[in-house]
């Protein structure tokens, strides 16, 4: 599978100099962001995850310095890179030592310049890795994150809204850690009774209480030196948070009516959809507790968030539920993806599963159609989430520039061959519709 395009983020205000840039960058086959303030180029530079960002040291709005601090806030902020005149220097150094990796000054040549840029390019990651948990941006830089934290035996708080996908992410980062070979325990907080959890979690030994006619070991015993994922985590009563703080920093635990303490050798990752700090506010979450499993906090986006998986998730979960379906399933028609596309999905990938299951089993064709994925009675009640015939279109130019992108590999010459329009034309689409060439595979 061929490597990601690069993707370099440019802040330059002069114009001149900027299409210059530019025009020699994607002659290199590198993907460019161009701001032309510092204001806005701070504002969208999270929004894409880019390789390098080269910025010239003097703005009209603001200096190298002051950019450098609030583009830096971001914990996965790129390599930087400063252009700067001969009178900027001194302010080029102290960049150096607050952390940019380059400055060049004007005038450079081209070359030499490309060649201190790839210089600085952070490592790239495997498109396989990527695209684990989808094609669209927010799924490739969760599958990043995870991949860089799986070798650690850091705890790990996974974020988001019900059925967003936190457990396939823990299980992601499972697969991909040196502990992929041990035991991946998932237990659900919510879902066991308060009485039974203490028991359930750290086993209990015979006799320690009426009807515990044998031993039980637990689930953090079972774990070994595997992973324990502990969903909805907030559910958790503040008697058993204690023990639990204690498993964590002492790496120990009692059975229930068990004198020996046990080691712990795994590692944790709790998931919530809670707000931990707002439930440490109102007494029913342990301050210390949440620091200590609060090491590092992965937000998993909304389905919302990342609209480019839905169609790779339908066919997906269509070859999951086709497998054992009594009639023959095609495909899905273009209305029932156009549907799933615009639909608010407020059930995340956890209902899309469940409809696409529900469509297999009760459809009657064999294409999948919108009325199977959203019976009638649901349609209407949902007309309020009905998008504008300028929004449709405008959604629908920006996935097909998207594919035809992918085709042509990022090359802007070549996909704007195939959509019949000039280059100036296709660059002032794309950032009508906020696109960059960073990521053409993100759609199928």
């Amino acid at each position: 599978m061929p490597r990601e395009q690069r993707l370099v983020g440019l802040v330059e205000d002069d114009p001149v100099m900027g299409e210059s840039l530019i025009q020699r960058l994607t002659l290199d086959g590198i993907g460019v962001k161009w701001w032309q303030d510092g204001e806005t180029a701070v504002k969208e530079i999270e929004s894409s995850r880019f390789d390098a960002i080269v910025c010239d040291i003097r703005l009209p709005d603001m200096n190298g310095e002051q950019f450098f601090t609030e583009a830096t806030r971001s914990g996965n902020a790129a390599p930087f890179m400063f252009i700067t005149g001969q009178g900027d220097i001194d302010q080029a150094v102290r960049l150096m030592r607050a952390g940019a990796r380059d400055y060049v000054t004007k005038p450079f040549d081209m070359d030499r310049f490309l060649t201190r840029l790839a210089e600085i390019f952070r490592p790239q990651q495997s498109s396989i890795v990527s695209e684990a948990l989808g094609y669209s941006q927010p799924a490739k830089d969760l599958a990043h994150l995870i991949e860089r934290l799986a070798p650690l035996p850091s705890t790990v708080l996974l974020t988001g809204e019900t059925g967003s996908g936190k457990e396939v992410a823990a299980r992601f980062l499972h697969a991909t850690s040196p502990r992929s070979e041990q035991p991946f325990i998932a237990v659900n907080c919510a879902a066991i009774p308060s009485e039974l959890m203490e028991s359930e979690l750290f086993g209990h030994e015979k006799g320690a209480f009426t009807g515990a006619a044998q031993r039980h070991v637990g689930y953090a015993e079972r774990s070994g030196a595997g992973i324990l994922f502990l969903d909805e985590i907030g559910d958790m009563r503040l008697e058993l948070q204690a023990k639990l703080l204690r498993l964590l920093e002492e790496r120990k635990f009692n059975r229930v009516g068990g004198e020996a303490a046990l080691p712990f050798s795994g590692r944790l990752i709790a998931a919530t959809n809670q707000n931990l700090f707002e439930l440490v506010q109102k007494g029913r979450f342990r301050e210390d507790l949440y620091y200590r499993i609060n090491v590092v906090t992965i937000d998993v986006p909304s389905l919302r968030a990342r609209r480019d998986d839905i169609p790779w998730l339908m066919n997906k979960f269509l070859n999951e539920f086709s497998a054992t379906a009594s009639r023959d399933i095609r495909r899905f028609s273009a209305l029932a993806e156009q549907s799933a596309l615009h639909y608010p999905w407020p059930g995340n990938v956890r209902e899309l599963r469940n409809r696409v299951e529900r469509a297999v089993a009760l459809g009657l064709d064999e294409w999948i159609m919108p009325g199977d994925l959203f019976p009638a009675t649901e349609r209407s009640a949902s007309r309020e989430n009905l998008e504008s015939l300028e929004d449709v279109r405008q959604d629908a130019e920006r996935r097909h520039i998207l594919r035809v992108l992918q085709t042509a590999n990022g090359e802007i010459g070549t996909a704007s061959k195939i959509l019949g329009i000039g280059r100036t034309t296709l660059w002032e689409k794309m950032r009508r519709l906020g696109l960059s060439t960073d990521d053409p595979g993100m759609t199928q």
